[in-house]
C-alpha cells in the first residue's frame, strides 16, 4: 500500500499542476520550434513565448516587454545583482543586502565582494523585519543597488518592500526584490511596490522547475550573465526553453486566478491554525519570526531540546514532509543564517522545524501533524536526555 504523504514543505517546491503539464506537452512534440527562427514554425514558437511573457507580466502587474525569462529564481537573482553591479559606473559601486536573504543573493554578493565590489549587510530585527531606518542608515551616494526579499523562505516574514524601495530611491540607488516566495501568495504590482527589478520562480507556484523570470524596469542598464544571441532583448542569450516557459506562463495565469479566488487566504488561515494548535500541544514551542508580519502558510517552530533534523526524519517516517530551512542550503551542516540573524543561538537554530503549507493541504493534514508531533517531540527529548528540564 502506498504511504499516505502530507506535503508540508511547499516553500521548497510544489507539484507541477496538471493544467500546466497539459499546456507544456504540445511543445515537446508537434509544436516544437525555435522562437528566434523566422519561418512559420519559429513564428508560432515566438507567439507562444510572447503569450507566456504576457501571462507572467499580468501576475506582476507589469509590462510584458520588461520580463526576461531565466532558468529559475537563483539565475534571476544572479542576473539582477551581477547585471546591475557590472554595469555600475562612477562612485556608485556598493551593494546593500539584508542579513536574511536567500543563498542565491548572499553567495552572489560574496562573489562580487571577492572581486572588489563593496557589500553592506543590514541586520534585521529579532522579528525578522528589516527596519527602514536601519536601511537608510546604511545608504549613501556610493550605493548602486539594494536587494531585499519580499517574503523570507524560512520564516515567512513579509518585508515593507514599498517603503524600503522608497528609501533606496531617495538615496539614488536601484532596488531589487526577490519575490520567489511572494508570487502567487501575495498581490504584486511592481509599480505600486516601486521596485526596479523583481525575481520569481515557477516551481514555487505549481509551475515547472527550471523556469523563472526577472522583471527589469524599462531603461535600466543590465549586463547579461550569458553572452551570445540577442534573445530576451539582449538580457539572456541562448535558445529559450519553450516548453518550460509556456508552463511558467500557464502557472502564472493559474496563480493569479487562484489568488483572486482567495486560495492564498485559505492556506494562510490553515497555517495559522497549525501554528496555534502546535504551540498549545508542544511545551516550550515558540514561533521564529513575526507573528503578524508573516506569510501565514509558513510556520517555523523552535522546539527546545529537540534536534530539528531528527524531527524532520521522524516526520518523514510518518509520511509528513517538512524542512529545517532553505532547500538550497540543506547540505550545509551549520545552523540557519536566517535564524542566527534573528539573534538565536546555534542550539535554538538547530532545534527549529519549518512547516510550509500549500493548496494541496486540508484541515485533516493539520489534524495529523498536531496528533503526531507531541509523540515525536517527547521521544526526541527523551533520547537527548533533556526531558522536561530542556523545555525552557
Amino acid at each position: 500500500m502506498k504511504r499516505l504523504e502530507i506535503d508540508a514543505d511547499h516553500a521548497a517546491t510544489t507539484r507541477t499542476a496538471p493544467e500546466v503539464e497539459r499546456a507544456m506537452s504540445p511543445f515537446f512534440g508537434e509544436r516544437f520550434g525555435n522562437p528566434s527562427s523566422v519561418h512559420s514554425r519559429g513564428e508560432a514558437a515566438h507567439a507562444a513565448l510572447d503569450a507566456a511573457r504576457r501571462q507572467v507580466a499580468a501576475l506582476l502587474g507589469a509590462n510584458s516587454e520588461e520580463v526576461a525569462f531565466t532558468a529559475g529564481g537563483s539565475e534571476a537573482n544572479n542576473l539582477a545583482l551581477k547585471g546591475v553591479m557590472w554595469a555600475a559606473r562612477g562612485e556608485r559601486r556598493r551593494l546593500v543586502i539584508s542579513a536574511i536573504e536567500h543563498p542565491s543573493v548572499i553567495e552572489t554578493a560574496r562573489h562580487l565582494e571577492a572581486r572588489g565590489v563593496p557589500v553592506s549587510v543590514v541586520p534585521v530585527e529579532r522579528s525578522g523585519v528589516l527596519d527602514p531606518e536601519r536601511l537608510s542608515a546604511s545608504l549613501g551616494p556610493d550605493v548602486a543597488l539594494v536587494s531585499v526579499m519580499w517574503v523570507n523562505n524560512e520564516i515567512g516574514t513579509i518585508q515593507p518592500v514599498a517603503e524600503l524601495a522608497r528609501r533606496a530611491h531617495a538615496a539614488g540607488a536601484r532596488f531589487h526584490c526577490d519575490a520567489v516566495q511572494a508570487a502567487g501568495k501575495l498581490e504584486i504590482d511592481v509599480d505600486e511596490a516601486g521596485v526596479d527589478l523583481l525575481s520569481i520562480a515557477g516551481h514555487k507556484f505549481h509551475g515547472p522547475p527550471g523556469a523563472g523570470a526577472l522583471w527589469v524596469r524599462r531603461g535600466l542598464k543590465l549586463v547579461p550573465l550569458v553572452h551570445g544571441g540577442l534573445q530576451e532583448r539582449g538580457r539572456r542569450a541562448g535558445t529559450e526553453n519553450l516548453p518550460a516557459l509556456v508552463g511558467l506562463g500557464a502557472a502564472a495565469e493559474r496563480a493569479a486566478r487562484l489568488l483572486a479566488a482567495g486560495e492564498a487566504m485559505r492556506v494562510a488561515a490553515l497555517g495559522e491554525t497549525l501554528l496555534t494548535r502546535l504551540i498549545a500541544a508542544l511545551p516550550g514551542a515558540a514561533l521564529n519570526g513575526d507573528r503578524m508580519k508573516r506569510l501565514g502558510s509558513i510556520v517555523n517552530l523552535r522546539l527546545p531540546g529537540v534536534d530539528g533534523e531528527a524531527a524532520l526524519h521522524e516526520l518523514d517516517g510518518e509520511g509528513i514532509l517538512v524542512s529545517t530551512g532553505s532547500a538550497c542550503s540543506a547540505a550545509s551542516p551549520g545552523p540557519s543564517h536566517v535564524l542566527l540573524a534573528l539573534g538565536l543561538g546555534a542550539e535554538d537554530a538547530h532545534a527549529s522545524v519549518r512547516f510550509s503549507l500549500g493548496e494541496d493541504n486540508r484541515e485533516a493534514d493539520v489534524d495529523t501533524i498536531v496528533n503526531v508531533m507531541p509523540r515525536i517531540v517527547e521521544r526526541l527529548r527523551s533520547l537527548a536526555g533533556g526531558g522536561a528540564a530542556q523545555q525552557r
